[in-house]
C-alpha cells in the first residue's frame, strides 16, 4: 500500500510514517515512479511505533525493540533490551511518586493546613 493509504488505515499523518521511516522504525520499498510502498503488516507496525510512543520511549529505543517484537521471531540482545526498557518504566514510577508528592504539597496548601516557607499560617 503507498504511503497516503497507510496513513489512513493506520490512523496517522504521512509525515509521521515519513518520520518514522527516517528515524528508522518503518521500511517502506520504493518503487520505480519513486512512491513507497508498505507490506500488509506495516498497520500493525505503526500502531505499535504509536504505543511504544505513548508509553514514553524514545525513537532509539523504539529502533532496539523493533527486531524483539518481529514476526519472525526475537533478533538480537532482547534481555538488554528489556532492561533498557525497565530503566524507562522505573523512571516513570519515580515521576509519578514527585508528581504525587507535590500534588499533596498543594493540597495541603490549598486547604489552609500549611503554608509556603516563610508565610505565616492562619
Amino acid at each position: 500500500m503507498r504511503i497516503g493509504e497507510l496513513a489512513k488505515a493506520a490512523g496517522v499523518s504521512a509525515r509521521a510514517l515519513r518520520y518514522y521511516e527516517e528515524q528508522g522504525l518503518l521500511a517502506a520499498e520504493r518503487r520505480g515512479n519513486g512512491y513507497r510502498e508498505y507490506g500488509d503488516q506495516a498497520v500493525g507496525q505503526v500502531a505499535f511505533i504509536q504505543d511504544l510512543y505513548s508509553a514514553g520511549l524514545p525513537s532509539e529505543v523504539i529502533r532496539e525493540i523493533l527486531p524483539c517484537a518481529g514476526e519472525a521471531g526475537p533478533t538480537g540482545d532482547c534481555a538488554a533490551l528489556m532492561a533498557k526498557v525497565q530503566e524507562v518504566r522505573d523512571r516513570l514510577a519515580r515521576q509519578e511518586q514527585q508528581v504525587a508528592q507535590r500534588r499533596e504539597m498543594l493540597d495541603r496548601y490549598l486547604s489552609g493546613v500549611a503554608a509556603p516557607a516563610g508565610f505565616p499560617t492562619a
